[in-house]
C-alpha cells in the first residue's frame, strides 16, 4: 500500500453482488471454533462482553435515576438524546483516527478513559444535579464514539475471509446477551442496591475491558496506520456516492435507531415507571423488558444465519425481513395488556431489528475497502446517532403530550418504511448484476 491514500488508490467493490458465491456456500467456522483458534478475536470479544455488562449497568442506572428525580419523561428523553448526539458530533473525526491511528490502542484509552468519567455518576445525588449527569453523559458517549468505529474497523484485521461472518454474527450476539443479562442483573441491583452501585460496576468493566485489549497483537499491516492527506477526508463521501449500496448499507442503522429501536427505549423507561411497577422505580421490570430485548436480538441473526450463511442475496433479503418482523413486534406491545405481553412484543420486535442491524453491517464488513473502512463505519456510527436522538426527543416529547399507548400505536408501521425502499433497491440492484 502506498503511504498516501488517494481516491485512485481504493479498489472499490463494483455495486453488483458476487456472481459466483460458491465460496460462500463452504461449510461455516463455527463460534467455539472461531474462539479457540483466534487469540486475537477471543481477547477483543472478551473486552466486549465485559465492558458491555457494564454499559447495560449504566443503561438501567441512567434512565432510572433521572426519572426518580425529575418524574419527566421529557426530562428521560434529553438523556437519551444527549447519549446519541454526542457521539454523533466526533464520529466523522472518529472515522478519521479508526484509519489513521493503532486501532488497538485506541480501543484501550477509550476504556481508560470512560472507567474514569463513571466516578463522576455517583455525585448526581438530587435535581439540582441533573446538569451533570447531562454532562458526564455527553463525555462518556462522546468517547464511545471514538471506540465503535475502531472496534468495527479492526474486526477484518484480526480475522480471515472465511471467520469474518462468525466473528460479525459472534459480537452481536454478544452484544445482545449481554443485553440480557445486564439489562437483568443491572435492574435488579439498582432496584435492591441503589443505582450508585450500578456506577461502580460498570468503571471496573471497563478498566477490565483495557486490559483485555492490551493481549491482542495486530498483524504488521494493522500495526500502524497511513498517514491521510487532509483531502483524504472527503474519500469517504466521494466512494459512497459513487457506490450507493455502501451508501444505502450505512442508512440501516440509522434506520433502525429511528424507527425501531431507540424511541422504543424511551417507551420502555416509561411503561416500568408508570405501567407495570416491578421493583423500585420500576428497575426490574424495566431490567425485565431489556433483558428479553437482549435475547431477542441475539436469536434472531443466528436462527437467520442458518439459511443465509455469509451469502450475499439472503443477507439483504432479510434485512427487510427483519424490519417487518420489528412493525409486528410493536404491533403486539401497543395495547399494553400486561407485563408479560409487552415483554414478548419486545423480543419479537428486537428479533427483527437485531436481524437489519446484524446483516448490514456484515455486508458492510465484506464489501468495505481497508483504506477508508474506519470512516465508513464511523459515517454510519454518525447517522446511527443522530436518528437515535432525534428518535428519543420525539418520543419524549409525544410522550408527555399523549400517553405512551398512543406513541406506540404511531410507532407500529414506521419499520414499514425502510423495508419497502431497501426491496425496491433490492430489485434495482438484482437488475444491474444481471446486465453484468
Amino acid at each position: 500500500m502506498s503511504e498516501k491514500v488517494k481516491s485512485s488508490t481504493i479498489t472499490p467493490d463494483k455495486d453488483v453482488p458476487p456472481k459466483d458465491e460458491s465460496a460462500k456456500r463452504e461449510k461455516l467456522v463455527g463460534y467455539f471454533e472461531l474462539l479457540q483458534h483466534n487469540s486475537n478475536f477471543r481477547w477483543l470479544w472478551s473486552g466486549q462482553v465485559v465492558s458491555l455488562l457494564g454499559d447495560w449497568f449504566n443503561i438501567i442506572a441512567s434512565a432510572i435515576l433521572i426519572r426518580s428525580l425529575t418524574d419527566s419523561a421529557l426530562a428521560l428523553g434529553v438523556l437519551f438524546t444527549i447519549r446519541m448526539l454526542a457521539p454523533f458530533l466526533i464520529s466523522p473525526l472518529a472515522g478519521i483516527c479508526a484509519d489513521r491511528f493503532n486501532r488497538k490502542h485506541l480501543l484501550i484509552i477509550t476504556d481508560i478513559i470512560r472507567g474514569i468519567l463513571l466516578i463522576g455518576y455517583l455525585f448526581v445525588r438530587d435535581e439540582n444535579d441533573i446538569w451533570l449527569l447531562y454532562l458526564l453523559a455527553a463525555l462518556l458517549f462522546g468517547v464511545s464514539g471514538f471506540f465503535s468505529p475502531a472496534r468495527s474497523a479492526i474486526l477484518p484485521d484480526i480475522t480471515s475471509p472465511r471467520e469474518l461472518g462468525t466473528a460479525n454474527a459472534l459480537s452481536a450476539t454478544s452484544w445482545s446477551v449481554m443485553l440480557a443479562l445486564g439489562a437483568a442483573i443491572g435492574g435488579l441491583t439498582a432496584g435492591l442496591l441503589g443505582v450508585y452501585t450500578a456506577f461502580v460496576i460498570d468503571g471496573l468493566t471497563f478498566l477490565i475491558s483495557a486490559v483485555l485489549l492490551w493481549q491482542i497483537r495486530l498483524p504488521k499491516r494493522s500495526e500502524s496506520q497511513v498517514e491521510l492527506p487532509t483531502r483524504a477526508k472527503f474519500v469517504t463521501f466521494r466512494y459512497m456516492f459513487q457506490h450507493p449500496d455502501i451508501f444505502f448499507l450505512t442508512l440501516h442503522k440509522a434506520a433502525i435507531a429511528l424507527l425501531l429501536s431507540s424511541g422504543f427505549q424511551v417507551v420502555q423507561v416509561e411503561i416500568a415507571k408508570t405501567v407495570f411497577v416491578v421493583g423500585k422505580d420500576g428497575a426490574i421490570s424495566l431490567g425485565l423488558m431489556f433483558c428479553m430485548g437482549g435475547v431477542g436480538s441475539g436469536i434472531g441473526p443466528i436462527i437467520a444465519r442458518y439459511w443465509t450463511g455469509d451469502r450475499d442475496r439472503p443477507l439483504r433479503q432479510s434485512i427487510s425481513l427483519g424490519y417487518l418482523i420489528g412493525s409486528v413486534g410493536l404491533a403486539i406491545t401497543a395495547p399494553l395488556v400486561s407485563l408479560t405481553i409487552v415483554v414478548f412484543g419486545g423480543f419479537v420486535r428486537s428479533i427483527g431489528g437485531g436481524i437489519a442491524w446484524v446483516f448490514s453491517t456484515q455486508l458492510l464488513l465484506q464489501r468495505a475497502p481497508n483504506e477508508i473502512r474506519g470512516r465508513i463505519f464511523g459515517t454510519e456510527f454518525a447517522l446511527f446517532t443522530l436518528m437515535g436522538g432525534i428518535a428519543t426527543a420525539i418520543v419524549g416529547a409525544m410522550i408527555d403530550l399523549f400517553g405512551v399507548m398512543y406513541v406506540l400505536w404511531g410507532m407500529t408501521t414506521l419499520p414499514l418504511i425502510p423495508a419497502i425502499l431497501w426491496w425496491l433497491w433490492q430489485a434495482r440492484f438484482t437488475r444491474k448484476a444481471q446486465k453484468q
